[in-house]
């Protein structure tokens, strides 16, 4: 286990000496995320583990932070919890991305060194809501009695037709 977590990884690398990797990532490192974000405080916790299947070299884990997001609704502030599980496989080919097994999702890398925080963020961007809003309803506000009294008094107006001249008109005849 590392104390501080690298910031460029091989994960075939690391799959074929069983390596694992705990520890944290800034969310304020997370570029792609940032514009999602209300507040870019809080770290996001690693806990990943590399090996092999037979031949498939995999990653597996899990994420865990509290993302601070804009509602869309009031666009303040909502405490957004995040536990995903991870199942990668690692492949270095669109063919092997194909062979995978059903239950994992394909981590293409080159033969050459990965940014880890590409990874988390890829994760984290996968399972963040389109419209991320409050549990309530943020932007409901109770009428006051005199609101409450007009709505329930007032009748519908009687809107006038715009098409009424031509019914006169087809009437009598001077069409």
């Amino acid at each position: 286990m590392l104390a501080r977590l690298p910031e460029f990884i091989d994960p075939l690398h690391l799959a074929d000496k069983r390596g694992e990797l705990k520890g944290q990532i800034p969310v304020s490192s997370l570029d792609r995320l940032a514009d999602l974000l209300f507040s870019d405080t809080g770290v996001v916790a690693v806990d990943l583990f590399f090996g092999r299947e037979g031949r498939l070299a995999k990653v597996e884990g899990q994420i865990e932070t509290v993302l601070e997001l804009k509602c869309q609704n009031c666009l303040q502030a909502v405490q957004w919890p995040v536990k995903s599980s991870i199942k990668l496989g690692i492949v270095t080919s669109i063919d092997q991305a194909d062979r995978l097994p059903e239950d994992y999702e394909p981590l293409l890398v080159d033969e050459g060194k990965t940014l880890l925080k590409n990874i988390i963020e890829d994760e984290l961007l996968l399972i963040l809501p389109t419209f991320p809003k409050h549990s309530h309803n943020c932007l409901g506000q109770k009428p006051s009695n005199k609101q409450a009294e007009f709505l329930l008094n007032e009748q519908p107006s009687a809107t006038e037709n715009p098409f009424s001249i031509l019914a006169k008109l087809k009437n009598t005849g001077d069409l």
